[in-house]
């Protein structure tokens, strides 16, 4: 059930007004993982165009064949055997963190014929469950990538601090745009490197106040997914 588009909308609107931002500067990413397919065909009649998935198999089945105009973006990590499945099904991966994955998206892509963005997750709340760079490493992880021929660096994204109080991730999203902006201006090669995904349900404000591009919402726009056990039989 989709529940609360337009309560999103409005606070995406409002925290971007706060802002001083249009509200057409902030996309929202409809966080799709684990609804089943028939909550994104009506997520799509309802306007929704880009989707993130964790799982790259849960992607395959519901954004294959890709469609023109609705985007698929893989948001959790991806393991080196599914990187190939994730090339085909998306259009973005958000959450690369490692050379090797770098370099073979950048030759699936080339074999396929493919352009492909990607962005670089940081852990920028140092929380040992979270994946992503660390943050004094980032930097010159990323400078130092090669030049992608079908590759497209755009950007960035990290999770917010798990404290319950979203004004303790504003320095996490603070660190993440001050990196982003050091690495657009550094060289030619991050010229695209604009995008901040960041903020989810319960921070998206103060993501947008500190200049998110991206915002992922998932249970507030689609409810819980209700799993329905088999009865069992004595």
């Amino acid at each position: 059930m989709l529940i609360n588009k337009q309560v999103i909308l409005d606070r995406i609107a409002k925290a971007c007004g706060l802002a001083g931002r249009a509200a057409t500067s902030v996309r929202l990413i409809w966080v799709s993982k684990t609804q089943p397919f028939s909550e994104v065909e009506k997520a799509i009649a309802l306007g929704a165009r880009d989707f993130g998935e964790n799982r790259v198999q849960e992607a395959l089945e519901k954004f294959l064949p890709c469609r023109e105009g609705i985007a698929c973006r893989i948001i959790g990590p991806v393991q080196k055997n599914k990187l190939r499945k994730a090339a085909q099904v998306a259009q973005a991966i958000d959450s690369i963190a490692d050379l090797e994955s770098v370099l073979k998206l950048e030759a699936l892509c080339k074999e396929a014929g493919k352009n492909l963005e990607i962005l670089f997750q940081v852990n920028t709340s140092e929380e040992a469950t979270k994946s992503g760079l660390s943050m004094q490493d980032a930097f010159d992880f990323i400078i130092n990538l090669p030049e992608p021929a079908r590759l497209v660096y755009k950007g960035l994204m990290t999770i917010g601090k798990n404290t319950g109080n979203p004004e303790d991730s504003r320095a996490c999203f603070a660190f993440l745009r001050n990196l982003r902006d050091r690495i657009y201006n550094s060289q030619p090669k991050f010229a695209h490197f604009t995008e901040l995904s960041m903020g989810m349900t319960d921070d998206l404000e103060i993501a947008i106040a500190e200049g998110a591009t991206m915002v992922r919402v998932g249970t507030a726009l689609f409810g819980k997914r209700i799993t329905i056990l088999p009865l069992s039989i004595s």
